[in-house]
């Protein structure tokens, strides 16, 4: 029991850390007294069930390393994990496609957190059509090594360097959040494609608060404006992973190639 609870306290420390708070902010997120977030932390104290969930809802930690945390401290797994396939999954795998099939005749995926593609609408083939190395887009597809691959989408965007570091910042971001080995992995893989394009060369800045995707097609160039859309209560770890990806029509030449292409 004392390993245990000296390696729930390690995981909660850890992650307090990362967040930037300080044993007095996060007990007082907590409503507990910092005296008890300290004996929890040092080991000298082992939290209940109940304390390791409002401790790691509170640190805002990912629902497969609140898992790994509660297994920490000698407790089941309190997140379940399915596959989309899984009939319990089948509102929420509805719901993505409702999502996706709505935004037609504009590009929309759903990614897992590794960036793999898990779901598509019809309007995206036609983006890929330009794709050099056709391995690129077989399953599972990897949408940030798809779009920064030199053999990729990468020849097509107009506004590579502007577009990669923005993919590259969110990137930094999520490994900032979740420490995942694999996400690590894939940030040196694509931090070393090499990028062709003036870093200056920009596609607009609608006013300084949004970051185009300008793409270069047989049917014209496409600029769009993105979105990210997550569900608002996963209670499942692979849900809870799942981002939605929605491609706008910056301008009213993209919104009529691609309502042409109907």
């Amino acid at each position: 029991m004392a390993r245990a609870a000296s390696q729930t306290g390690d995981y909660l420390r850890v992650w307090r850390q990362r967040r930037g708070m300080s044993q007095l902010d996060l007990a007082l997120e907590a409503e507990i007294s910092q005296r008890h977030l300290s004996f929890v932390e040092s080991g000298r104290s082992r939290p209940s069930r109940e304390m390791v969930l409002r401790l790691t809802e509170r640190l805002n930690i990912p629902l497969r390393e609140r898992n790994a945390v509660l297994l920490a401290a000698g407790f089941a797994p309190s997140f379940g994990e399915h596959s989309l396939d899984d009939p319990a999954m089948a509102a929420a795998r509805d719901a993505i496609a409702m999502i996706l099939k709505g935004h037609e005749p504009f590009p929309a995926l759903a990614v897992d957190r590794h960036w793999n593609q898990v779901m598509a609408n019809d309007a995206l083939a036609p983006l890929l059509a330009g794709v050099e190395d056709r391995t690129l887009l077989d399953v599972p597809v990897n949408v940030l090594r798809l779009s920064l691959h030199p053999k990729g989408l990468a020849p097509h965007i107009a506004n590579l360097a502007q577009w990669r570091e923005h993919l590259l910042d969110r990137l930094r971001l999520q490994i900032a959040a979740t420490r995942d080995d694999v996400l690590a992995g894939l940030m040196r893989e694509l931090m070393a494609y090499p990028v062709s394009d003036d870093p200056s060369v920009g596609s607009g800045d609608y006013g300084g608060v949004l970051v185009p995707l300008a793409l270069t097609t047989a049917a014209g160039r496409l600029t769009f404006l993105s979105t990210t859309t997550m569900f608002g209560t996963p209670r499942d770890v692979l849900l809870s992973e799942i981002a939605i990806e929605a491609f706008f029509p910056a301008d009213e030449a993209t919104r009529t190639i691609l309502t042409s292409l109907e």
